[in-house]
């Protein structure tokens, strides 16, 4: 369990956890982007889009990120890593220490300019993947490694939730810092 900085953004994150347990757990059979089978799913798109938590997921991945040193982005594997950046990058420029976003897309486009990282020009600089949440750290992988071959330093991995299923152990293997908001624990559920 991670405990925020401050008493108000811990209350953000209890706030937040509540609305994950009502909100965004849902049980059954699932097969998650791993291919791992699940009894539950934690839907975080249903948060990260949502105008009650995405302010709160700006404050508290800006907390959790704050003593990574000379970062200037965030972002990750798009579509789960775009509203938590977008989200951090909003409450960057609020708190007096902006930091960019980006994207990165799956493949490199096949027309126009044929980039697969876009935003924030990343080469040559420290910068933090994000994700929703995390099974084996694969997602967060591939941003890492299109990252690197764009000529960025990653430096973390900064995940909403941590399943507690290999993630953290894959990508600090990579020389990555693994930052996790909440955890399977703040949440009441067992890891599968």
């Amino acid at each position: 369990m991670t405990a925020a900085s401050t008493p108000e953004l811990e209350a953000d994150r209890r706030a937040l956890i509540a609305l994950i347990q009502d909100e965004a757990v849902f049980h059954g059979d699932f097969t998650l982007s791993s291919g791992k089978k699940a009894t539950y799913y934690v839907d975080m798109r249903k948060l990260t889009l949502d105008h009650r938590a995405a302010p709160a997921i700006g404050r508290i991945m800006m907390d959790l990120i704050r003593d990574v040193d000379g970062i200037v982005a965030v972002g990750g594997l798009t579509l789960g890593a775009d509203p938590i950046a977008n989200a951090v990058m909003h409450e960057s420029a609020r708190s007096g220490h902006p930091l960019d976003a980006f994207v990165v897309r799956k493949e490199p486009k096949d027309h126009g300019r044929g980039r697969q990282i876009e935003g924030a020009d990343v080469a040559g600089k420290r910068v933090v993947v994000v994700e929703d949440t995390s099974t084996t750290g694969q997602s967060a992988l591939k941003a890492v490694e299109a990252l690197r071959r764009e000529g960025a330093e990653p430096v973390a991995v900064a995940v909403i939730v941590d399943r507690r299923t290999g993630a953290q152990g894959a990508v600090e293997a990579e020389g990555l810092q693994w930052l996790a908001a909440i955890d399977l624990d703040d949440l009441g559920l067992q890891p599968q």
